[in-house]
């Protein structure tokens, strides 16, 4: 509780602090103290940002996740102030598997994956070696039922792995495949991946990125890339696990649903993604159960309110959708190391 006590006092003043799960210590609670008055708009906002920040990165770093709750951020202009306040450059989506929607510069929809589904716990863009250090996420509608987005600690699940299976990871590394059609197919297009009509642009950012692509003859790409298992975190010094080994091998695919994409492909190397170890060799299937087994066991899920804005450091958190009923509506903005 030390950590929490020592809030600068602007921040503590206006502000109710406390720790949602206490086991897992994530995420850190900000709320809004008085909500009989009308909640502060986004240059309140940012100056309460401003002036603890020091405090607030320190807790990032501590809990790996901040949800500010009650501030009254109720609508995509209010989030973009915010955004525009940082006085960062927003990290672009390029190259990303989840589909989403460019909504402005730098902002998103969170997925438009099927409501009916859940989306399993990753670190966003831990296939590539360029990925966000921090992650925004606003709700602007609240759903009616579900549509959390879960929450585990990276380093708290490296130490809940057998240590054999992670060290197996560690020297193999993880090769992700990814099919994109080219305009026709399920999935993402390369073009939507890549946000460009134009090949040679997709060649240039996977070669910048240690991708190769290969050419089809249906105007679809298919791209691979070696990734590291676990990385480390360049402020903490801290290993965690960082893959998506598991959100990308089809065996993560809801049994009815990887029936009938194997009707159509016929073969697990053309579905829209896969994953083996880095050296081709199949990844056990008891592997990823132990994986998913070991990350529900640590998974912390809050219910989203309207105003919500969760502040995530994607090294020290993997973040995912649980399925959902009624309108959700939530908007993502994604940023490198902070400066």
């Amino acid at each position: 509780m030390h950590a929490i006590e020592s809030c600068p006092q602007p921040l503590s003043e206006c502000t109710h602090l406390s720790v949602l799960d206490q086991v897992q210590n994530l995420p850190l609670l900000i709320e809004w103290k008085d909500s009989s008055s009308s909640p502060p708009g986004p240059d309140a906002f940012l100056k309460l940002w401003t002036s603890s920040r020091a405090w607030l990165d320190s807790q990032l770093l501590h809990h790996g996740a901040l949800l500010f709750r009650g501030f009254g951020i109720l609508g995509q202009e209010f989030f973009q102030s915010i955004i525009s306040g940082m006085h960062q450059t927003p990290f672009q989506y390029v190259a990303g598997n989840s589909p989403r929607v460019k909504l402005a510069d730098g902002i998103y929809s969170s997925t438009e994956y099927p409501p009916q589904y859940f989306i399993s716990l990753h670190n966003e863009l831990s296939y590539t070696p360029h990925w966000p250090q921090r992650i925004f996420f606003c709700c602007l509608i609240e759903p009616s039922e579900g549509g959390e987005t879960p929450l585990v600690s990276s380093r708290v699940l490296l130490q809940a792995l057998p240590q054999d299976l992670v060290a197996e990871f560690r020297t193999k590394k993880i090769k992700y495949i990814r099919n994109l059609h080219g305009g026709k197919g399920l999935g993402k297009s390369w073009q939507e991946s890549f946000e460009t009509q134009d090949p040679s642009i997709l060649e240039h950012h996977a070669t910048a990125s240690g991708m190769t692509v290969r050419w089809n003859a249906d105007a679809s790409a298919t791209l691979t890339s070696i990734g590291q298992a676990t990385a480390v975190h360049p402020l903490t010094g801290e290993e965690v696990w960082f893959n998506q080994a598991d959100q990308f091998h089809p065996s993560t695919l809801p049994p009815q649903l990887y029936k009938s994409l194997m009707a159509i492909y016929q073969s697990e190397d053309f579905l829209p993604q896969n994953a083996t170890f880095g050296d081709g060799t199949l990844i056990p299937l008891e592997y990823l159960d132990t994986i998913r087994q070991a990350t529900q066991r640590q998974i912390v899920s809050t219910p989203w309110r309207k105003g919500d804005l969760l502040i995530v450091d994607n090294m020290l958190v993997a973040h995912g959708r649980m399925p959902f009923k009624g309108p959700r509506k939530i908007l993502v903005s994604m940023f490198g190391a902070p400066n």
